[in-house]
């Protein structure tokens, strides 16, 4: 049993293409163990694509997943779990590059190259259990996965700031 990190990217977003790719991704017989609307900052970002900082299209991949070409500044970060996870859903997922994908998997059918070069690809998923792990880690917190798909601690802090809802006064 695995678990593996699936972002819908923010053209899947603006395009509506949330539902499709959901209903393609059910044909795995995966569980959705966590999901989560996420807002990419530039901190995220730089640390999901961390691995590529030395390529030239480093900058356009962070404008790219923070939502600044689609006007969507959020992704739907999703974990799947399952009995290999990581190749059900890279098999569906397809190729990066969406000419050369297969066109009935998800970015051969929905994605799309512009041309300045940059990939449409509407989807990511994890490409291993290392880069899962190190992934599902950085967009997800223990809490919003319904089970541990990791061991987990429970430790006592300090001084933590946290943001919360503002009470109404009577």
């Amino acid at each position: 049993m695995e678990a593996t990190l699936v972002l819908i990217k923010p053209d899947g977003l603006k395009r509506s293409l949330t539902g499709n790719i959901l209903t393609r991704l059910s044909e795995t017989k995966l569980e959705i163990a966590g999901a989560r609307v996420v807002r990419v900052g530039r901190e995220l970002a730089e640390k999901h694509y961390g691995h590529l900082r030395e390529k030239p299209f480093f900058e356009e991949l962070i404008r790219y997943i923070m939502g600044e070409f689609h006007d969507r500044l959020k992704v739907l970060a999703l974990v799947y779990y399952g009995e290999d996870a990581i190749p059900k859903v890279r098999e569906l997922a397809g190729g990066t590059n969406p000419e050369e994908a297969d066109s009935v998997s998800i970015r051969g059918a929905y994605g799309r190259v512009l041309t300045s070069g940059l990939f449409e690809n509407v989807i990511h998923c994890s490409a291993n259990g290392e880069e899962a792990e190190r992934e599902i880690k950085l967009w997800f917190k223990p809490e919003d996965i319904i089970f541990d798909v990791y061991e987990t601690e429970t430790v006592t802090r300090e001084s933590v700031k946290e943001v919360v809802w503002k009470e109404k006064k009577e």
